[in-house]
């Protein structure tokens, strides 16, 4: 894809040594469960003070879905992290479109800050309820669309995961048009 490396691999995204993870946030960028509560621990008490910042200015009623914004990682290995809001499928969003958009809006926002690679977790696979063979067909088909488009402004792209189910799924996405 364009010289772009495109991987999934089983790990945690919080120890990560790339220039930007991507966060599986909820719309008012406070902090959560699941990936985003692991990001917000493992990047220390600045990153909640980044996001409050963020929702006290540019983002009073937080981030919609599908969007994505760039804080720095503090505590983390990564310099950036880019939150993303993914569709929640319990709530009644389930346009695979809006999911796409979480991983493309979080490249352009990745580029944007100069980021040159990107390690994204499962986004909307956990809580919000979507299958992990949907997710991983729709992250790698947003991801492989974006990089095509954008030829020689990302490295590399991961997919990390925290279970082999998601490995598995992402694996077999990947293998798909190859």
């Amino acid at each position: 894809m364009g010289g772009t490396r495109i991987t999934a691999e089983r790990g945690d995204l919080t120890t990560v040594a790339v220039d930007a993870i991507v966060n599986a946030a909820n719309s008012s960028l406070l902090g959560g469960g699941g990936v985003d509560g692991s990001i917000q621990r493992a990047a220390g008490p600045r990153l909640l003070a980044a996001c409050r910042s963020l929702r006290a200015s540019t983002l009073p009623d937080g981030l919609p879905v599908g969007d994505a914004v760039a804080t720095p990682a503090f505590d983390l290995p990564a310099r950036w992290v880019v939150h993303t809001v993914g569709p929640n499928r319990h709530a009644g969003e389930t346009d695979p479109a809006l999911l796409a958009s979480c991983f493309t809006r979080s490249l352009d926002v990745a580029v944007e800050v100069g980021a040159r690679s990107v390690a994204f977790p499962a986004v909307s696979a956990g809580v919000y309820g979507w299958a992990a063979d949907d997710v991983a067909r729709v992250a790698v088909e947003a991801v492989r669309g974006w990089v095509v488009g954008r030829l020689g402004e990302v490295d590399e792209v991961r997919f990390v995961l925290f279970s082999e189910r998601l490995e598995d799924a992402f694996d077999a996405a990947l293998r798909q048009g190859c």
